[in-house]
């Protein structure tokens, strides 16, 4: 994973030829995969894996199980273990009080000890999600292949990668492998345009495009962001763009690398240097789909007229503008649906025509691999500026890893929201899977800027509302759901 290593290395070669005419017209997806192809099967191809990002909740079975087959990691080089889901954030963490969560992170570490896999353990000023720290650290680069245990692996697509969330058997396959058994997602392009209004964040684009997608809407499908709108986002914005993705049932996600995503690759710690940069560079750019190429799906959105987002429901395509009210389950055609629908508003407390101003929230969580990069906590610290947080609301932000953090207290974030009332905490995913210490007492509401909102995510009971950072701190400070560009 180094510079030089067969992965840095393999971004330089030609493509495999595609399939079909010579001159075919492709998509992204077509150039990465039909690189990546060791051989093709019946219904599936053998697909070859650049990276492979390992956590501490998803990897443990898959090394267990490689110990009983009497089988060795194949390419320890080309993997990263990252422990993040069961850490806890609060400081100190030399003792882990939780026994769980303290077997989750020993295993992580004795298993990339004994593989030889490269490892960056919880004291180590790079920890953190490890869908943040990848990317940031320059390993996952354009034109990769990218396999994670977690779902939310589609994030690495912002860099034009193409990053698959697998499940534990299939860990273990591309660890004895270096190699996954895929079948190939159907292309769709997700076109979006228009100049969003002032005070919408790509969190509130995100929200936007996975209610008009709904939560299966791109089952099956490789979702490629395209558009003026797509192409004006920092990479940061493009990572919670195909974070969300998932949430709309996408496969994966992708962005076609750009100079933006060039400028923002280069001098990254583990990414190529000097004129091997400048070759890899040379390729990233023809790395976008053929003005030809067809997609088996198009979406076109426009983003013009967005207002902040959040949802009232327990599935992430229950998005409606923060100005917007409660929509009631009668209105739906679908019988199945209203049940649906019905039940989220049971589990969340509310009634069909609530205003989402009218909310009251007792939890804020800033953070996640959805938005915890210093983007976002730019975001959130310049409406938390000269402001508190509202009585009897706890607050928390919690860096996505120790880069953001230490960048953060640099740049004077870190002092603005402790100033505020929130809490700073260590990297990790914390209130996001409320599976390391970090959960919302049963029945309460938490504004979070995490990506899912599933009955039970941040604790037994949890009721949450997916929001970007801005909104997510103007309701720390106003002690309910708020509509940020009210506070100027």
């Amino acid at each position: 994973m180094g510079r030089g290593s067969r992965a840095g290395r393999s971004l330089l070669s030609r493509p495999a030829a595609p399939r079909g005419r010579p001159d075919q017209a492709r998509t992204l997806l077509d150039k990465i995969w039909d690189a990546h192809v060791v051989a093709q099967l019946r219904g599936a191809d053998l697909v070859y894996v650049d990276l492979h990002l390992l956590d501490d909740l998803h990897s443990p079975q898959a090394f267990s199980a490689l110990r009983a087959a009497g089988r060795a990691v194949r390419r320890p080089e080309a993997a990263l273990a990252v422990p993040d889901h069961a850490v806890p954030t609060a400081a100190p963490r030399a003792v882990i009080p939780d026994a769980a969560a303290r077997q989750l992170i020993e295993t992580l570490a004795a298993d990339a000890r004994a593989s030889g896999v490269p490892h960056i353990p919880l004291g180590d000023p790079r920890q953190g999600i490890v869908h943040v720290v990848g990317p940031e650290l320059g390993c996952v680069l354009p034109g990769m292949t990218v396999a994670s245990g977690d779902s939310h692996a589609a994030t690495l697509g912002a860099v034009g990668a193409l990053a698959f969330g697998i499940g534990a058997s299939e860990v273990e396959q591309v660890l004895a492998t270096q190699t996954l058994i895929l079948a190939k997602p159907k292309a769709m392009a997700v076109e979006i345009g228009g100049t969003p209004p002032a005070g919408i964040s790509a969190k509130d684009l995100a929200l936007f495009v996975v209610a008009a997608l709904g939560t299966a809407g791109a089952r099956g499908h490789a979702v490629e962001f395209r558009g003026g709108t797509v192409q004006a986002l920092g990479m940061a914005g493009r990572m919670t763009l195909c974070n969300l993705a998932i949430e709309a049932g996408a496969r994966t996600a992708l962005v076609a690398p750009d100079e933006v995503t060039i400028r923002w690759i280069r001098g990254r710690e583990r990414a190529p240097a000097g004129e091997t940069f400048d070759r890899a560079a040379a390729h990233w750019r023809t790395l976008s789909s053929d003005a030809a190429a067809t997609f088996d799906r198009v979406i076109t959105l426009d983003a013009s007229g967005l207002a902040p987002m959040v949802t009232w429901g327990t599935d992430p395509d229950t998005a409606v503008p923060i100005t917007g009210t409660v929509p009631d389950p009668a209105d739906l055609p679908d019988g199945a649906e209203r049940t649906r629908r019905r039940r989220m508003l049971a589990y969340m407390g509310l009634v069909p025509g609530q205003r989402m101003t009218d909310l009251v929230v007792d939890v804020v969580f800033v953070g996640s691999c959805a938005n915890g990069r210093i983007e976002d906590l730019r975001e959130a610290a310049a409406v938390a500026a000269g402001r508190k947080v509202a009585p009897g609301v706890r607050a928390l932000v919690v860096p996505a890893s120790g880069l953001v953090k230490r960048q953060a207290e640099q740049e004077g974030l870190a002092r603005i929201l402790r100033e505020a009332g929130f809490e700073w905490r260590e990297p990790g995913c914390s209130m996001c899977i409320a599976m390391n210490g970090d959960v919302v007492a049963p029945g309460l509401r938490c504004a979070s800027t995490s990506n899912r909102n599933f009955e039970g995510r941040q604790g037994p009971g949890a009721r949450t509302h997916l929001v970007s950072p801005a909104t997510a701190v103007a309701a720390a400070v106003t002690g309910r759901l708020t509509d940020v560009r009210r506070l100027g």
